[in-house]
């Protein structure tokens, strides 16, 4: 059954999600008993009991095109072979469940280690490197997609939402003014070494199509770039790594600084949505907004 749109996202906590989730499952037969809840962020993300399956949510009606895209790129890089998440292939999705599409994914058993940054280089190179066939439809990157439905539905207060609509039109601004000078091609478009896990043999998986696109490869190696640079997140040796898999450092380009201030918002506008939903959540949103207003202090930001 179809929502109005807002009330779908404004309502989007765990416990509607889980709501959303119980009925997908029956909707497809799958068993719902002790399903896990293991991420709450742009969409939801549920970990079956009874079957190696993750059931993802998203938040709004707005996302099924969205969602209809993930399945389509899973499909693609399943037969380009390329080492990525996986749909599961034998249910109809995705599904819109009271204004929510969901859509059904392999579980993958994750190893005993993490990805490294020298990892991540080297398959955004390799995907940067793929044909997108002909039948394949992707967006352009637009880092201003989400952002206005983000800002009109957030809970937070006022003067915060004038401050980042503010912020939003100057960065739109110094948008319009960046010039590429690479070509385009397949990108992730939340290139982070958390979209990428290792399986209990050792491979690396890349996950998460939401933000994929056709467009320039900058938009991926800002995400590294801007998590260094910025908010050192990683040591110089990490970032060396990634920089010496994919063959190019992101900071120098004379576009960095713009991409830098799109990237800090958007991390900033992506936990805002979920400022209800705990008060440690809430904390480190008005970090990050503080940490907006003042571009030239130093960034204690904490990973999410």
């Amino acid at each position: 059954m179809a929502v109005d749109a807002a009330r779908s996202e404004e309502g989007f906590t765990s416990a509607t999600a889980t709501r959303v989730m119980v009925a997908a499952c029956r909707a497809v037969g799958l068993d719902d008993r002790g399903a896990e809840l293991i991420r709450l962020g742009e969409n939801a993300l549920f970990r079956l009991a009874s079957v190696p399956v993750i059931v993802r949510v998203a938040r709004a009606p707005e996302w099924l095109a969205t969602a209809r895209k993930e399945v389509a790129v899973s499909r693609w890089l399943a037969d380009e072979g390329f080492s990525a998440a996986r749909i599961v292939e034998d249910l109809e999705q995705p599904l819109l469940i009271d204004g929510h599409p969901v859509t059904f994914w392999h579980l993958i058993v994750e190893g005993d280690r993490k990805a490294s940054y020298g990892e991540l280089g080297a398959v955004l190179r390799d995907l940067h490197s793929l044909k997108v066939p002909a039948g394949l439809e992707l967006p352009s990157f637009d880092p201003f997609d989400k952002q206005q439905l983000r800002l009109d539905r957030a809970v937070i207060p006022e003067d915060d939402k004038a401050f980042l609509r503010n912020r939003w039109y100057e960065l739109r601004d110094k948008y319009a003014e960046l010039r590429f000078e690479t070509p385009k091609g397949p990108v992730h478009g939340d290139a982070h070494v958390q979209n990428l896990m290792v399986d209990d043999h050792g491979q690396v998986v890349l996950i998460d199509f939401e933000a994929f696109c056709f467009d320039h490869p900058e938009w991926d190696l800002m995400v590294t770039a801007t998590e260094h640079h910025s908010l050192g997140w990683q040591t110089d040796q990490q970032y060396a790594d990634f920089v010496d898999a994919y063959g190019r450092d992101l900071y120098d380009w004379h576009g960095y600084e713009t991409l830098r201030g799109l990237q800090e918002f958007g991390m900033t506008t992506w936990l805002m949505q979920n400022v209800q939903e705990d008060e440690r959540t809430a904390a480190e949103y008005r970090r990050r907004i503080a940490g907006l207003r003042n571009d030239d202090a130093p960034r204690d930001w904490k990973p999410w």
